[in-house]
């Protein structure tokens, strides 16, 4: 980001996130479609987590700012099973675990790269046709198989609202998701985004994953 003036209203931007998460919940820069520049800039700030959801895109700007020294990488795109070993190469943490076969082959994979990830199981708390995710049954029921799979460290659940609900009915599902976590003693919750993140925040998340409300508008 050449121009000083962007990268200062991007600066304020930060601390204006910053300043409305409450401790233990913290904002991950969603860099997804967004120019190498305005992550320099977003680091020369202070922040650290950036998510990313297209691992091809994500590589090449991680080599172009590996002089930056090592940054906190978020994987939060649909996960394929093609692209699990690129992942576990790339990214420390996955938010969007959303099957019992797709955990068994990022276990198997993640144990032959000698890598650990810390995952997030994807939930999927109310109809909606565009996204997957789990059950609470679902993962009730395979729960025991999952935390005991080898290499990977399971450390909270995800959930996406569909759209059209009310900030009411956002705030319930997420109510439901940080429940569900309690079940299970998964400290994290990666619940809302731009649209959404209050609701969420109120409801305990403790990442809000925000792209537009930062950066603006993606370029691609």
């Amino acid at each position: 980001m050449a121009d000083p003036s962007a990268a200062a209203a991007l600066e304020d931007r930060l601390h204006w996130w910053w300043r409305q998460l409450p401790p233990g919940c913290r904002l991950l820069a969603v860099s997804k479609g967004q120019p190498t520049g305005a992550i320099r800039a977003a680091v020369a700030a202070g922040q650290r987590s950036f998510g990313e959801s297209r691992l091809q895109e994500a590589t090449a700007k991680q080599a172009e700012l590996a002089d930056l020294g090592p940054l906190d990488w978020h994987f939060i795109g649909r996960l394929q099973a093609n692209k699990v070993r690129g992942v576990v190469r790339h990214f420390a943490t996955i938010h969007s675990l959303d099957s019992l076969a797709l955990a068994r082959r990022l276990a198997r994979i993640a144990a032959e790269e000698e890598r650990r990830p810390a995952v997030l199981f994807q939930v999927k708390l109310r109809p909606d046709p565009g996204k997957a995710g789990f059950s609470a049954h679902e993962l009730r029921r395979c729960w025991s198989e999952l935390q005991g799979l080898p290499a990977l460290r399971p450390v909270g659940l995800m959930t996406i609202a569909p759209l059209g609900l009310e900030a009411g009915q956002r705030q319930e599902l997420f109510a439901e998701c940080a429940a569900l976590a309690g079940e299970l003693a998964l400290p994290e919750l990666s619940m809302g985004m731009s649209g959404d993140w209050r609701e969420a925040v109120a409801a305990g998340s403790t990442w809000v994953r925000i792209g537009s409300g930062l950066f603006g508008a993606r370029l691609s």
